[in-house]
């Protein structure tokens, strides 16, 4: 049999070695050629000039075909800020529309402030354009499309949205991210005695829960902790070198990482990220997010300590107990692997 020439390669060979190199390229950009409808109007309010994990979960709603962000709003934290970075209202816009730039979505959805400051008492709001927004996109006649108020930080907004017009309570769910652990499952080691965004604005907590009747989905600490990722896989899955995004994120993430001197070791807690999954990743049918675990508990009153006390009487509201992390960082993955594929066609 006469030898090869090494410069030789026969056709099926060829076309066998493109295939083998090309596949993973071709998977990770094919979008998928299908109609995806807007199956939900989302409202977002967070504290994107604290903690990293409220622009992972902004960029990661914007980038999901089934919901429509109809709003973007910077909510305040504790006035001490989050590790040098401010904890104003301002700064969470800023730090919103700088994301909005470099997903080259600036000026497509409106960025509203906040309140600045938590509620002074029970009865009376803050009044602030982003409160009339939520309103205004809570009582809209002109469509079916379920709305959702999704926070990931204080419930100050959401608070005075309810108290400046309560009939907002049958037209949206609210879906947030904070308070402690319900009875049977300890705190974590060292936690503070006031979870963190409970902590943000303790008088909006007992209006949401003591006085509303807002239809809420709840994920506590012991839920949301395990959003759990580490930052090797970060690294390795969003491929920062690849696009403007993916580096913005990674960027924020490390500085926080820099600040904290090496404290917070190599895997952080994504806790905003649920608020992806309970909107936009839904069931097909008997919408719903069904992959993950909840249970339905009286809403307990929240004492002025920042704790729960039970409450037989109190409206049902869902408190998710289990997070499907799987589906939700597998998603955010092959969207951010997308969204740098795009970017590149369009730069071309």
């Amino acid at each position: 049999m006469p030898s090869l020439s090494p410069l030789f390669v026969s056709p099926v060979l060829a076309i066998a070695l493109a295939l083998t190199l090309l596949t993973p390229a071709l998977a990770a950009e094919t979008k998928p050629d299908v109609p995806i409808a807007k199956r939900a109007r989302v409202i977002i309010d967070n504290d994107f000039g604290g903690d990293p994990d409220g622009l992972f979960q902004l960029a990661h709603h914007l980038l999901s075909p089934s919901v429509e962000v109809r709003g973007i709003i910077g909510s305040h934290h504790h006035p001490g800020g989050f590790y040098g970075y401010p904890g104003t209202a301002d700064h969470a816009v800023a730090m919103a529309n700088q994301l909005l730039g470099i997903m080259n979505r600036t000026g497509n959805i409106p960025i509203l402030k906040g309140a600045s400051d938590p509620l002074l008492d029970i009865k009376t709001p803050v009044a602030t354009e982003a409160v009339r927004f939520i309103v205004q996109e809570a009582l809209r006649e002109d469509t079916k499309t379920p709305v959702y108020l999704v926070c990931g930080a204080g419930l100050t907004d959401a608070a005075s949205a309810w108290l400046t017009e309560p009939k907002i309570a049958g037209k949206l769910r609210l879906i947030w991210i904070g308070g402690p652990e319900y009875q049977g499952t300890p705190p974590p080691p060292g936690a503070a005695r006031v979870e963190y965004n409970l902590s943000i604005d303790r008088i909006a907590a007992q209006v949401v829960f003591n006085q509303s009747d807002l239809p809420l989905w709840q994920i506590p600490r012991s839920t949301y902790r395990q959003a759990l990722v580490s930052h090797a896989e970060l690294k390795h899955r969003m491929r920062p070198e690849n696009g403007s995004l993916p580096r913005f994120l990674l960027d924020r993430l490390e500085d926080l990482m820099t600040r904290a001197k090496g404290s917070l070791g190599e895997a952080y807690i994504l806790g905003d990220s649920p608020l992806v999954l309970f909107t936009a990743l839904q069931s097909s049918w008997e919408v719903d997010p069904s992959s993950s675990k909840f249970i339905e508990v009286p809403a307990p009153r929240i004492d002025g300590e920042g704790q729960y006390a039970d409450r037989p009487d109190g409206r049902k509201i869902r408190v998710y107990t289990a997070i499907d992390t799987r589906l939700m960082f597998e998603d955010f993955y092959a969207k951010i692997a997308a969204s740098g594929t795009e970017s590149s066609e369009k730069s071309h």
